[in-house]
């Protein structure tokens, strides 16, 4: 079986050994991610690539709920997917006027069953996406990158995460970015 790997949104970033899609400009496959279905067969797809796209993407929540229900369609059991975003207290998520929607390491875990039935468990309100939806994503991998004023603030080079933490939820601009890693659950 071929692998079939997507870089979605990719603009200007082609990358080699990917299929790079993106509804301007001249990519391998001109698709705008928010009409469904998805130009691709079930299960076809080992692994996307979605960098500073997914914030651009679903306004309307039906329509960034569809996004998420065609990843999955699309993604092979285990398939990995790649997110990059920027934080949405940072001044790059507000100076962009196409940022329609903040996307955050909870709200991805909204999407796992895993983790639905573990705050319906403990009578938590969290959304259970990944129940209503019928789809299952597993958050493996969240990195924070701190921005150029955390470090003009905190000149040393290793980070106190504690003190990180705290300021990062008082203070904005001092968080960047997420890169965050998707795993697909299909138990068949």
């Amino acid at each position: 079986m071929n692998e079939i790997k997507l870089n979605l949104g990719c603009g200007e970033n082609r990358l080699p050994g990917y299929v790079n899609v993106d509804k301007y400009g001249e990519p391998d496959m001109r698709h705008d991610l928010e009409v469904f279905p998805w130009p691709w067969s079930d299960n076809s797809v080992s692994e996307i690539r979605l960098v500073h796209v997914l914030e651009h993407l679903g306004k309307e929540t039906d329509v960034y709920f569809g996004i998420f229900k065609e990843m999955y369609r699309i993604c092979r059991h285990c398939s990995q997917i790649f997110i990059v975003v920027p934080h949405f207290r940072h001044q790059y998520f507000y100076d962009d006027p196409t940022h329609v929607r903040v996307v955050t390491p909870l709200g991805l875990q909204l999407f796992s069953k895993k983790a639905n039935k573990f705050w319906a468990e403990q009578g938590a309100a969290n959304s259970p996406l990944g129940q209503y939806l019928d789809i299952d994503f597993e958050l493996k991998k969240t990195i924070v990158k701190p921005s150029s004023d955390w470090y003009r603030l905190h000149p040393e080079k290793k980070i106190d995460s504690k003190l990180f933490q705290e300021e990062s939820a008082i203070y904005n601009n001092l968080i960047e970015q997420y890169e965050m890693i998707l795993e697909v659950i299909k138990d068949y």
